[in-house]
């Protein structure tokens, strides 16, 4: 086994265990939701007997045998694994409260729970329920995932309004969710794109580095305007989160390569999401 995948693991573990402790820690005690599958999994949880951890793992299943055929087996794998791991922390991570105040518990219980998922879903995989649901639909419309997150997880937010007959309850858990959606945006940034405007003197040797990566690169011929020496002027729309590997191949292949990078509104035509 690759020791970059062993940390990838590490790292969904990790993440697993922040979102446990925001349920357990912050979230359960004052009976506030995280949305999703796992709010389902709590508003069951408060209404009956069945323990939340069981319920969070039965919902996720037909998630996840979803996500098998419509994501790919490398992610699902890791968002079961997260699912798994988040599973366990729930089952032993005691319900304690560590805030007295409801919106407090709100506040850093959703801090807790993005963070976990954001960096599931920055190794590669899923923190499972409806962040598998918002990664189907960011891979086909342009859209970010902690948004798509936050208007799902509103159903979710109703209902409880509706049984629990506590609304401040209620509200307080859509900040929860919205603080969770906006965490998970700031660490997954695969929908923010950027355009790299590459002016080299080693052009087949970067387009060798380049090509093999799942971008496309259009290749411009170019003056410069005081020495009239041709150049070649590479262009390449991509990720914010792909950037930094794109910058250490430009440095080790041509260190004195300009490169202007240039944020993208938006992208139309064929590019590729996953």
């Amino acid at each position: 086994m690759r020791l970059s995948n062993i940390w990838k693991y590490l790292i969904v573990i990790f993440g697993a265990a922040l979102i446990a402790c925001g349920f357990n820690l912050f979230l359960v005690p004052h009976q506030l939701l995280s949305g999703g599958v796992s709010g389902l999994s709590m508003l069951v949880n408060y209404f009956t007997p069945v323990d939340l951890s069981i319920l969070y793992f039965v919902f996720n299943v037909p998630i996840l045998v979803a996500g098998w055929f419509l994501l790919g087996k490398r992610f699902i794998v890791l968002s079961i694994l997260s699912v798994v791991a988040t599973t366990w922390f729930i089952a032993i991570v005691p319900v304690q409260p560590l805030a007295s105040d409801s919106l407090l518990a709100a506040v850093f219980g959703g801090v807790l729970v993005g963070i976990g998922a954001g960096i599931s879903f920055r190794a590669g995989g899923s923190s499972g329920g409806f962040d598998i649901v918002g990664s189907i639909v960011t891979r086909y419309r342009d859209f970010p995932v902690g948004s798509v997150l936050v208007a799902m997880n509103g159903l979710v937010i109703l209902a409880a309004g509706y049984l629990q007959k506590d609304w401040n309850l209620a509200l307080a858990s859509m900040v929860s969710i919205f603080v969770t959606g906006k965490v998970v945006d700031m660490i997954h940034v695969s929908h923010f794109k950027v355009t790299v405007y590459i002016v080299t003197n080693e052009t087949e040797a970067l387009l060798e580095q380049l090509l093999v990566r799942p971008r496309g690169v259009t290749k411009i011929k170019t003056e410069g305007a005081f020495s009239h020496e041709p150049k070649d002027m590479l262009m390449t729309v991509t990720t914010r989160y792909e950037l930094q590997e794109l910058k250490r191949i430009i440095k080790q292949t041509d260190p004195k390569a300009f490169v202007n990078i240039v944020e993208t509104v938006g992208v139309m035509g064929s590019f590729r999401r996953s």
